[in-house]
């Protein structure tokens, strides 16, 4: 009977994994694609955030949700943390992050000197805080799960933030809702419209209030040591500016001169023992919008510029990694496939005609991707992108640490490794015409645009 019982349940079991698994698997069933725009738009003092419908099934398939910040002049975007790790890039403009992890010491600190009224003697007050820093226009930055961090807007122009936050990153033990917990003011009093359709509350993406407002004032004022009057200032009830607030005086923090040594440093340690950086001292940013750092650059084409966890360590621990793009006009990005992950496409700037294939040889996406869509490439699917008359510039997420792209032309690419024969059997053509397919194109990933395709091609790539 014991057996029976024990057979039953193994069977059980086995039927409800295999049940979840076709459930995962058929979230990336996606018959078509579409270039997304933002759904949601939430309104406050300092700013607004728009975000797109998680909901949707490109971000269903990939796991991740995906919002743009505007962060005005002078304002802040009050300190919070999010269930599953950020990767956001500064689309434009500048400021300053602060990434609050406790255990870390307080390593920058200041000094002032007063005198007491009363007594006529000096004293000093000193203001200690963990290490902030600077960032500017073409910064990836890299936030870990349930870090506390806050932005603000140092520029003489607004800042612009894409962020995706991927939801199914193990580290997340909630559901994929993007959940964004802030430990200042009063969120929801941001006015929030759906951009697109008839607001809908059920698909609110603004699940998210200030944590204080659950605990108990006395509870809060024991914690703090303050009264009760101050405990109530940390709930933020009658505070109307939202989830960004605008600071006319400016920000007064604890900052060394930005010089970009930061950048440097990093790009010239990248073989470490991993003793070098811990969660307290790892970089988080890095520069992907310089030309002089491309890894593929094409003078007549374009250029391509990764982040990863080489470049930047703390991206193994987020298991994510980015890319930008640069397209000259007509220029061609080789039909290519990621190994290892779905990419989250966002264009900055022009456009350009996309393709993406299934694996039933079915283009689920072409059309024109415009400035401010994003546009889900889900795991194998093939794709390429030609830019229009006015060039194409965007920058793309991917949910692995090391990204694996693997072309289809090109002189690096699949097409390259075969032998000429499998290429004059595979595709019935002439031995000569074999060998055009696999050596015409001696570029790598970039190719120049509007030329014969019949001549081979000569780049300094």
């Amino acid at each position: 009977m014991a057996k029976i019982c024990l057979l039953s349940l193994s069977l059980v079991l086995l039927f409800s994994l295999s049940f979840a698994q076709q459930q995962l698997k058929g979230q990336c069933q996606i018959q078509k694609i579409n270039a997304l725009q933002p759904q949601y738009k939430i309104q406050s003092e300092g700013g607004v955030t728009e975000s797109y419908d998680y909901n949707d099934d490109q971000f269903q398939c990939a796991g991740a949700a995906f919002l743009r910040h505007t962060i005005y002049r002078r304002s802040l975007l009050l300190p919070s943390y999010t269930s599953s790790p950020l990767l956001a890039y500064a689309v434009k403009g500048s400021g300053i992050l602060g990434i609050m992890i406790s255990g870390c010491p307080e390593t920058f600190e200041s000094s002032q000197e007063s005198q007491q009224e009363s007594h006529g003697q000096g004293q000093r007050f000193r203001d200690r805080h963990q290490k902030i820093g600077n960032f500017r226009q073409g910064d990836i930055i890299a936030v870990p799960a349930g870090a506390a961090h806050w932005i603000y807007n140092s520029g003489n122009e607004e800042l612009v933030l894409v962020v995706l936050q991927d939801t199914s990153n193990n580290v997340n033990q909630l559901d994929d809702i993007p959940r964004r917990f802030f430990l200042a003011g009063n969120p929801r009093s941001g006015q929030e419209q759906e951009q697109q359709q008839p607001w809908q509350p059920e698909k609110q993406y603004s699940r998210f209030d200030n944590v204080f407002k659950g605990f108990a004032v006395q509870v809060l004022a024991e914690a703090f040591n303050v009264d009760l009057e101050t405990a109530k200032k940390l709930q933020g009830e009658n505070d109307q500016r939202g989830h960004m607030v605008n600071i006319e005086q400016g920000l007064q923090v604890i900052s060394p001169p930005f010089t970009g040594e930061e950048q440097q440093y990093g790009e010239q340690n990248r073989r470490a023992n991993g003793l070098e950086e811990t969660i307290c001292t790892a970089r988080v940013r890095q520069n992907i919008d310089n030309p002089s750092r491309a890894d593929i650059y094409n003078p007549r084409a374009g250029r391509f510029t990764t982040a990863n966890s080489l470049t930047l360590p703390i991206l193994s621990f987020l298991q994510l990694s980015a890319a930008r793009g640069v397209l000259h006009r007509k220029a061609i990005m080789s039909p290519h496939w990621y190994m290892n992950c779905h990419t989250i496409v966002y264009a900055t700037k022009g456009n350009a005609r996309m393709q993406i294939v299934d694996n039933r040889g079915q283009a689920v996406f072409d059309d024109t991707i415009q400035e401010g869509q994003v546009v889900v490439v889900p795991h194998n699917f093939a794709v390429v992108k030609q830019a229009g008359d006015q060039g194409f510039e965007w920058v793309e997420f991917n949910t692995n640490e090391n990204a694996m792209i693997n072309t289809i032309s090109g002189r690096t690419s699949s097409f390259r490794g075969l032998p000429v024969d499998v290429i004059v059997n595979a595709y019935q053509v002439s031995r000569k015409v074999a060998e055009q397919l696999k050596f015409n194109r001696q570029e790598t990933l970039i190719f120049s645009g509007g030329e014969s395709s019949g001549q081979p091609r000569v780049s300094s790539v």
